[in-house]
């Protein structure tokens, strides 16, 4: 599994990368300290599992440099990084394809556990934000990208083991996903989320349409 920590601070990639290596033995983390090298970086490695996205770098916007990996990797999971994040911010990064801010003020244990929870396709919103009342809710955001091709899958009836077939993953990933869908949309099964998916569809195109 291939991590890759993009931040222009030494000394913060390299206690982040400490902190990761608690994830898995045989986890390889890359890292870049600017939005050019993160893109050079990403092109050898098309199997890279994660990008922890630092939202201030001195070459470009973060929010820039997540639209270009959204270019060139639609499917890659990134997690922009900041220690200060606000609602506005927050919108900003899922609008363009992230799975949500981690704070790389938090504690250690916080931290690791939203980079789990985006290794698994969550969606990861720091629970300050939401107690702030910053008028935040799961609701208000989209499906990540890797969702919504488990959804497709569902839609068309395929079970998880052929999902994770199809999409290259674990069948316990699977089973995470499908949790996940469920629990967004407040549906009890498969079923229902045939119907989910066309609302779901119908709301995402009035969204772009909008914009």
């Amino acid at each position: 599994m291939k991590i890759l920590i993009v931040d222009d601070h030494a000394l913060v990639r390299e206690g982040l990368a400490q902190v990761l290596q608690n994830l898995s033995p045989d986890l390889q983390l890359l890292q870049a300290k600017d939005g050019a090298q993160a893109l050079a970086t990403l092109l050898p490695h098309q199997d890279m599992a994660l990008v922890l996205l630092d939202y201030q770098l001195p070459d470009s916007n973060g929010l820039e440099v997540l639209r270009d990996i959204g270019n060139i990797q639609p499917a890659l999971p990134v997690l922009m990084m900041s220690g200060q994040c606000t609602a506005q911010v927050m919108h900003q990064a899922l609008q363009l394809g992230a799975l949500g801010f981690i704070s790389k003020a938090g504690a250690s244990e916080e931290f690791l556990h939203g980079v789990q929870r985006a290794l698994q396709g969550e969606v990861v919103i720091p629970q300050a934000l939401l107690d702030s009342g910053g008028g935040l809710e799961f609701q208000d955001f989209s499906l990540s990208p890797r969702q919504e091709h488990v959804l497709a899958h569902l839609v068309n009836g395929l079970t998880n083991r052929e999902i994770a077939t199809a999409l290259a993953l674990s069948e316990e990933t699977i089973k995470t996903h499908v949790s996940s869908i469920l629990r967004y949309f407040g549906i009890q099964n498969r079923t229902q989320a045939v119907l989910a998916a066309a609302n779901y569809a119908f709301k995402t195109r009035a969204n772009k349409v909008r914009k």
